[in-house]
């Protein structure tokens, strides 16, 4: 594989590397839960102790001037949201008389970095239910340790001229480094992976892997690393595009993400007519993930892509990606997704931001019949 940085600033080509130290890192484990507390609150109805809540709205109440102006009760970007939360007890608040602080377990999606302007919090549940009122809460918004960074390595790297007047530079500010990382093919495309590299240059050394190519140090690593065992999928798609369906199958859930986001980057061609017919391979849609690879080899072929969660799903069908509503999906060995995609709560392994309610069959075949498109499902394997 090789892999192209692009300037951030200017567009220009850095340079090309034939590895970059840092890009693919063993997933980082879902942490424990924290815990919160809810100060002064006037609950309404639950949360009582003993419950569980998939999600807990915390929403700032602004006074007048505060710097927000979003104008909105909900919603607002200075929200906050709890996630998988149980509620471990009540208890009379010592500093507002006649309400209750209320401590809870679970996490936040994503960790705030600063306290909102506030007069207290409105708390809302699952599809904005009103929960009550609280007047402030704690351990939510706290430091946090930092994420460990390391640095990364542009190993066998051939600058180009931006590059190399960074290297030659003298003064810190020009010795930085901010690109976005693209992947390059086998036949010299290129498309860009989501991730980037940033930091400035601490190092720099003739590469072993030739002459002319230098091994580059940057204190700062990958923003967005790609997960350890994505390296095979992108070296998949480096030796030319999968011929073969269900590749995909061997990995688990993380990968199977990380599968359809390289089918997303490498996607080409035109829809098919209106009312055409598909045939959809079920047998190892034992999760979300499976379903967008398997939906995206019905439409576009082996590693194919349509969709990789229900937003970009829900533009797929819209055409232009494919195919073309109204069409007839065959939905073989169905009975597998009927076994695995049902009601409850989804903790994804791997990424918390992920967790919530998970999608089901029943939830997908509306979205389909909502687009035009007729679902047979069937009971035998697509090669019965």
């Amino acid at each position: 594989m090789k892999w192209s940085l692009i300037d951030t600033d200017s567009d220009l080509l850095l340079g090309v590397c034939a590895e970059i130290d840092g890009l693919f890192l063993e997933s980082e484990p879902i942490p424990p839960p924290e815990r919160y507390c809810l100060l002064g609150c006037e609950p309404a109805g639950s949360p009582r102790p003993g419950a569980w809540l998939s999600t807990l709205g915390l929403h700032p109440v602004h006074g007048p001037g505060a710097n927000c102006g979003c104008g909105l009760e909900i919603g607002c970007f200075c929200s906050q949201e709890l996630i998988d939360v149980t509620v471990l007890g009540w208890c009379p608040s010592d500093e507002w008389p006649g309400l209750v602080d209320i401590d809870l377990r679970g996490y936040v999606r994503i960790a705030p970095e600063e306290v909102p302007e506030n007069d207290g919090f409105l708390l809302t549940g699952r599809n904005d239910e009103r929960l009550g009122t609280c007047r402030s809460v704690g351990g939510v918004y706290r430091e946090r340790p930092e994420p460990l960074v390391r640095p990364a390595t542009l190993v066998g790297c051939r600058p180009e001229a931006p590059l190399t007047a960074a290297i030659e530079a003298t003064s810190a500010r020009r010795r930085r480094v901010a690109a976005i990382i693209q992947a390059v093919d086998g036949a010299g495309g290129e498309t860009g992976i989501g991730s980037g590299v940033f930091g400035a240059i601490t190092g720099v050394r003739p590469s072993r892997l030739g002459d002319g190519l230098l091994d580059i140090t940057l204190n700062d690593g990958v923003c967005d690393p790609l997960p350890s065992g994505a390296r095979e999928i992108w070296q998949t798609w480096y030796d030319g595009r999968p011929t073969r369906r269900n590749l995909w199958t061997r990995y688990d859930r993380a990968l199977r993400h990380e599968w359809a986001g390289a089918a997303l980057s490498h996607h080409a061609g035109e829809d098919r007519p209106a009312g055409s017919t598909y045939h959809f391979d079920g047998g190892a849609v034992t999760d979300i993930e499976g379903f967008y690879c398997a939906l995206g080899e019905a439409i576009n072929g082996p590693g194919g892509y349509f969709g990789w969660n229900l937003d970009a799903l829900n533009d797929c069908l819209r055409g232009r990606w494919g195919a073309s509503s109204p069409f007839r999906l065959v939905w073989h060995d169905a009975d597998v997704a009927r076994r695995h995609l049902v009601p409850g709560y989804d903790r994804s392994p791997y990424d918390l931001r992920k967790w919530g309610e998970a999608v089901t069959l029943e939830y997908l075949l509306g979205m389909f019949a909502a687009s035009g498109v007729q679902v047979d499902l069937s009971a035998s394997p697509l090669d019965g």
